[in-house]
């Protein structure tokens, strides 16, 4: 063990040089450095105040500490850390003292973390950051968020969720994945289709504030919002990916089976949710107040994709070997007033027909 330092805040750890295992003592992953900072943005740049923050999963507790020192005054009432090693809280509270924390809004418990959330009545922000999927967590998470409250959630089974094993994405997240361009974009949806299926037993609908891919996982910010027909309004964007190998349209349906209109069989992903991944005005709020200079081109690429905010992208890579087309990504941006996307950086976002884009860049 030794003492590493994230941001402001200092702890006793072992570093990884890889992705973290289960078998680490103190799991702190410098590869979830990104995902750190990019919620403490997100939480500085909410109107929320005096929020009651969860951390069932703290792991080596540097979220924590972190939110501690670095979210604003008056942001948060009370902090809950929460991970079931045996020494966790004397490991946190040496961390408290080596990083020099002085705030004592911090309540330290030592549970399996679905009883750990399963005995309060309710959280205004709840962050589930596991290792692997956040299946065996969410139905206590949803079940204690309060009214508009902040569900964080972290999946790092990416393999999963992309197309690489699709019985487990039938198993785990029932749905049917799909591996072309599309399937970081296709994975969160997946994702964001099952955490909302969660919610609904408990009539609470979780709509997508920001939604990402970054390296190795994805990240998703729900609020939740209370009602039977605000529930009924996700499942109508519940649907499939249509999408055809041959001429490259795609297509949200309601349907898990058709034909193109180039008569090819479409090839199907779904169901997934088919509604927007962002709050335009939070991400545009969040990449012009962002403190952390390393995520501000990310966070840039995000507000530009949120003014666009629509199902599925085209990838020029994939239009010039189908078509012999030889495009470039500044001039197709501005030539379809089309944005780009985080999921592929050779990928845009455009409301025009793939007949229409074909025209328009061959000029």
């Amino acid at each position: 063990m030794k003492i590493i330092e994230e941001n402001t805040c200092k702890i006793k750890a072992s570093e990884q040089k890889r992705d973290a295992t289960k078998k680490v003592e103190v799991l702190y992953n410098p590869l979830m450095q990104s995902n750190r900072n990019i919620a403490i943005v997100l939480l500085n740049n909410i109107v929320n105040k005096g929020m009651k923050l969860a951390l069932p999963l703290a792991g080596s507790g540097i979220r924590g500490l972190r939110f501690l020192k670095e979210l604003k005054r008056g942001k948060f009432s009370e902090l809950y850390v929460n991970d079931i090693k045996d020494d966790f809280e004397k490991q946190f509270l040496e961390n408290v003292a080596l990083s020099e924390i002085k705030s004592k809004k911090f309540k330290i418990e030592n549970k399996d973390a679905n009883l750990f959330m399963l005995n309060y009545l309710g959280f205004d922000y709840l962050d589930l950051d596991p290792f692997g999927t956040p299946n065996p967590f969410l139905a206590a998470a949803v079940s204690r968020m309060s009214r508009n409250g902040i569900l964080a959630i972290t999946a790092t089974d990416t393999a999963a969720l992309t197309g690489t094993y699709p019985r487990v994405t039938k198993r785990k997240y029932w749905s049917q994945s799909y591996k072309n361009y599309m399937m970081h974009e296709m994975g969160l949806r997946i994702l964001i289709r099952k955490v909302q299926l969660q919610g609904m037993q408990f009539d609470k609908a979780l709509i997508p504030v920001l939604s990402y891919h970054k390296d190795h996982y994805f990240r998703v910010y729900f609020v939740s919002l209370k009602g039977k027909e605000k529930c009924d309004e996700l499942l109508k964007k519940h649907q499939y990916l249509h999408y055809c190998p041959k001429c490259l349209n795609f297509t949200a349906s309601n349907y898990n089976m058709g034909n193109c209109s180039c008569s090819f069989r479409f090839e199907v992903a779904g169901p997934l949710w088919t509604g927007k991944l962002f709050d335009s005005k939070l991400v545009g709020r969040m990449a012009k107040n962002n403190s952390f200079a390393e995520e501000q081109k990310f966070l840039d690429i995000l507000k530009e994709e949120s003014k666009k905010d629509i199902f599925g992208f085209y990838d020029m890579h994939i239009i010039a070997k189908k078509f012999k087309q030889n495009p470039q990504k500044k001039d197709v941006l501005k030539k379809l007033k089309a944005v780009p996307t985080h999921c592929s950086p050779t990928g845009f976002k455009s409301e025009k027909s793939i007949g229409e884009i074909l025209k328009i860049i061959g000029k």
